[in-house]
Formats: C-alpha cells, sequence, structure tokens
C-alpha cells in the first residue's frame, strides 16, 4: 500500500477503489491509461494489492521500478531459458505483472539488451511480400547458366563438366561440353 501511495495515479485509484461511490473529483484526476482502465471495470484492490484485469487473468500491478527491472531479468534474462523473444517474453511479463505501457518498456528493453542481439537470428532487412519479377519479352533475352561438375571424362577431349543454358523466354537449353578448369574467357567463347 505503501509504493502505491507513493505513485500518484496509484494513489488516486486505490481511493477511487475504497470508495463506495464513485467521485468525479478523484476521476478527473487520473490520466490515461489508469482512466480508460479504470472506467472499464480493469482494476481490483484486495489485501492491500491492486491487481489489473485482463479477460480471464489478474495481474499485480507494480509501479516500483526496481519491481519492474526484476520482472523483466526474470521474465528475459533467465539463465536457465535463454534470452527470450519478444514475443515469449510478453507472454511471461503478461501472467506475471501488468503497469503502464509496460510492453512498449519490455521491447526497449529487449533491444538493448547486448546478449540478446548477438544471438537473435533477426539480421538483414525484414521480410517482405515477393515481388513479381517481370520475365523476358524475347528469346535468349535473359538466360540462365548452371555447372554440371564432376562427371566422368568422355569424348576426345575428356571433358569433364557441362555447362547447361537455359532460356527464361522460351524454356529451350543448350548444353555445352567444357572442362572443370575452365576460365571465364573460356566459358565466354563457348556459348
Amino acid at each position: 500500500m505503501k509504493k502505491y501511495s507513493k505513485h500518484k495515479q496509484c494513489g488516486i485509484l486505490v481511493q477511487l477503489l475504497q470508495q463506495k461511490y464513485r467521485s468525479l473529483e478523484l476521476d478527473f484526476k487520473l490520466e490515461e491509461p489508469w482512466l480508460r482502465d479504470y472506467k472499464d471495470n480493469k482494476f481490483l484492490f484486495r489485501d492491500g494489492l491492486l491487481y489489473h484485469r485482463e479477460k480471464h487473468t489478474s495481474v499485480l500491478t507494480i509501479v516500483d521500478r526496481d519491481h519492474i527491472s526484476l520482472i523483466f531479468k526474470v521474465c528475459h534474462d533467465c539463465p536457465y531459458i535463454g534470452h527470450m523473444s519478444e514475443d515469449r517474453a510478453k507472454e511471461r511479463v503478461a501472467t506475471t505483472a501488468w503497469w503502464p505501457r509496460w510492453d512498449q518498456e519490455l521491447i526497449e528493453y529487449i533491444n538493448t539488451c547486448a546478449r540478446f542481439q548477438k544471438s537473435n537470428r533477426k539480421h538483414g532487412k525484414k521480410y517482405r511480400l515477393l515481388q513479381h519479377i517481370e520475365g523476358p519479352k524475347h528469346p535468349w533475352e535473359t538466360i540462365n547458366m548452371d555447372w554440371v561438375a564432376g562427371l566422368v571424362p568422355g569424348g576426345k577431349e575428356n571433358f569433364n563438366s557441362c555447362l547447361t543454358i537455359v532460356d527464361m523466354f522460351s524454356k529451350s537449353m543448350r548444353f555445352l561440353p567444357c572442362h572443370k578448369e575452365d576460365t571465364e574467357m573460356d566459358t565466354a567463347l563457348l556459348f
């Protein structure tokens, strides 16, 4: 109760919840998101503790920065389960405690966690929907080339590879025998 009275919004909220009749004077002192959640009847005060209700669960309302730091450490930095992703850490915090804008604070905390950033698999550009690549308008305008290497040497010149060329317009193919050791110039002269 002492911690709640030190926090302005919690102090007002506790007073409102302890009164039998609603006080408009205190209502006007509440700020968002406290006011919205109070009007939606999401707060409950029992045995000196303030709870926040969400669907079918009630979790403790926390305002002390030391407790918030501890919750972040337990829900994200736990050495037994590793540094959790945003989604998993959000699930754990949501079932542990509530305070205004906790989800934004959690994302900031995770984004500043050096250990998580090193081990996080999300690197580079974010994924987007695939873009349509316009196909060629004329034969042999766009080709696809690939080498099949490691073949058994054969023919008069003991070719051991094959250069496959596919026209992306007509899908016709050409197979050119070559050597695995051929240079770029040798390959250019083949085609």
